[in-house]
């Protein structure tokens, strides 16, 4: 797409169609503290998959996602008055040189996110079904199948059950608190964070102090592997060992990465120049924490777990009941829905603490909800207020709150709620953010370039930005080695709903703007003296190709 030219705008104030300015970094901290417990959504998938290596993938991916924030907090900066997060601030960089990459980076974003409402919202209402009735209870058992998609993927399925009925009563619950906007959002995220972040730091810290982990379940960091009668044993450190190492890094992204949430309310922050950069970094280490310690927990009070009963096989060779594992590799673990009750119990304390700290961490997965509809409701509406998506999710209530976009939010997510497995819908949704993920780490460098003498209220030091850079390829490289491990064709699901914004911006642009971006873009793209110029020349151009070229290869290496 040929580049675009802009125009002087004066720059909007704040009016009653617009967002607010009512929090500190503090707000946007305790906003942001429901990403801790996206721990709780692939924690089981992970450990089951990867094996004894998965307590590394945390610990290597939290790593990552904490230098990569200084680009996000230096991209944020740029753009006080700016909504929706860093796909945002990062499209700006990319609209000089294409119109299109900017809204797919801005889409990306938002697929990624939206999901955590239906998934927090599944694992939640499973907790609390697990809770209250038997496993072999008919409130836990009935289902009724709504659409067959094993087009997509073996098994998967919309159907309706008690999980979907119970997640539905949850996200309305969310949706009316988030409609009085963001300070009482905020507010009540510091009640739920302060709850539900203790059970995770007691999940964290109470096995490794009894001794209950046990060496066996961390060592030797050999990759799961199973024999021909289904035993599990070490595998080995090759093309298959890698490829679920990439794909356990691949997964946990979604989880760790997920901080830079922090800097999507810039243009609600009371002084966004100092707010900015302490609501990242400060929401950053405490990801530090709970990534490294609960993960390794986890797994060394449960163990990986063995053969319990082998898998049947018909005539035909076609399985009619899968194998069946305990410990990391039981069924409920993987899923999601038994986690809670696992890490229950690994506090110790007989029944009644475990019931308490489930209950504590139910409340964990209603924090990341909360975070999630901040997030990606704000993100839908920056983006439709730039120009890239439907006019009508630019619309506030009284209170801020960008209700329409939260009402598109909710309805994505109902659909997913109906989703028969939550971790293809998580590692597909991944693919989207690892997209976003590439476009803007390198947008630090492009915004660099293109905006030299831009006020930067925060710059990072540029061996981070570069580190930054070079993490985003690893992470295609992941991605590209690491996605179909959650099934086949994930990958491939993945880069199709990442390319559905291209009629549905072309719709925005071509139809409703007559090819013109909106006054409110323009205006955020000169805030400062900008000649326009595209300095970066075509090293953009070279990056993309580049880009598609690494997961084109990695991706053949499994082939």
């Amino acid at each position: 797409m040929e580049a675009t030219t802009f125009e002087t705008v004066p720059q909007e104030g704040q009016t009653a169609g617009s967002l607010h300015r009512k929090i500190d970094w503090r707000g946007a901290f305790w906003v942001a503290s429901g990403v801790p417990a996206l721990v709780l959504f692939s924690i089981g998938a992970i450990a089951a998959t990867v094996g004894k290596p998965a307590w590394i993938v945390w610990i290597i991916s939290i790593l990552f996602g904490f230098i990569q924030a200084f680009t996000y907090a230096e991209i944020a900066g740029l753009f006080p008055h700016k909504s929706g997060g860093a796909s945002v601030y990062g499209a700006v960089a990319w609209v000089r040189y294409s119109k299109l990459i900017a809204p797919v980076s801005v889409w990306c974003n938002w697929l990624a996110w939206s999901p955590v409402l239906s998934i927090g919202s599944g694992l939640a209402a499973g907790y609390i079904l697990t809770a209250l009735f038997a496993p072999d209870a008919l409130i836990n058992t009935w289902q009724l199948t709504l659409l067959d998609l094993g087009w997509i993927k073996s098994g998967l399925s919309l159907r309706l059950n008690a999980t979907f009925l119970v997640g539905v009563v949850i996200l309305l619950g969310v949706f009316a608190v988030q409609h009085g906007g963001i300070l009482r959002s905020a507010r009540l995220t510091l009640i739920l964070g302060v709850t539900s972040l203790i059970p995770l730091l007691l999940v964290g810290v109470v096995p490794l102090l009894t001794g209950d982990a046990t060496h066996a379940n961390f060592l030797p960091l050999y990759p799961l592997a199973h024999d021909a009668g289904g035993l599990v044993i070490d595998g080995a450190w090759d093309i298959s060992g890698w490829s679920l190492m990439a794909g356990g890094l691949f997964m946990a992204a979604w989880s760790t990465y997920g901080f830079e949430t922090a800097v999507c309310y810039t243009r609600e922050f009371k002084d966004p120049k100092r707010d900015t950069f302490k609501a990242i970094f400060y929401a950053g280490l405490l990801c530090i924490l709970v990534f490294t310690l609960v993960p390794m927990a986890f797994q060394g009070s449960l163990g990986l777990g063995q053969l319990v009963s082998a898998a049947v096989v018909d005539a035909n060779g076609v399985i009619t009941t899968p194998a069946v594992y305990s410990g990391l590799l039981s069924p409920a673990i993987y899923s999601g829905m038994g986690v809670g009750q696992a890490m229950a119990d690994s506090i110790g304390g007989g029944k009644l603490v475990a019931n308490i700290v489930l209950i504590m961490l139910i409340l964990a997965t209603l924090l990341a909800i909360m975070t999630s509809m901040s997030g990606s409701s704000r993100t839908l509406y920056q983006a439709s207020v730039d120009g890239w998506l439907p006019k009508y999710l630019g619309r506030t209530n009284e209170h801020g709150a960008p209700t329409a976009a939260m009402w598109t939010d909710l309805s994505f997510n109902l659909l997913l709620l109906l989703m028969s497995d939550y971790v293809f819908v998580l590692a597909a949704s991944n693919v989207s953010y690892i997209i976003f993920n590439f476009l803007n780490l390198n947008a630090g460098w492009i915004h660099r370039m293109d905006r030299p003498d831009w006020v930067r209220p925060y710059k990072a030091p540029t061996v981070l930005l570069v580190l930054g850079g070079v993490l985003s390829f690893v992470n295609l490289a992941c991605m590209g080695l690491g996605a179909d491990i959650w099934g086949a064709g994930t990958l491939f699901t993945g880069v199709l709903l990442a390319l559905l914004i291209i009629p549905v911006f072309f719709y925005r642009h071509y139809v409703q703007d007559k090819g013109r971006f909106p006054a409110a873009m323009m205006t955020d793209l000169y805030i400062q003296a900008d000649d326009g110029a595209r300095r970066a020349g075509i090293l953009p151009y070279v990056t993309l190709a580049a880009g598609v070229l690494v997961v084109y290869f990695c991706h053949r290496l499994l082939a």
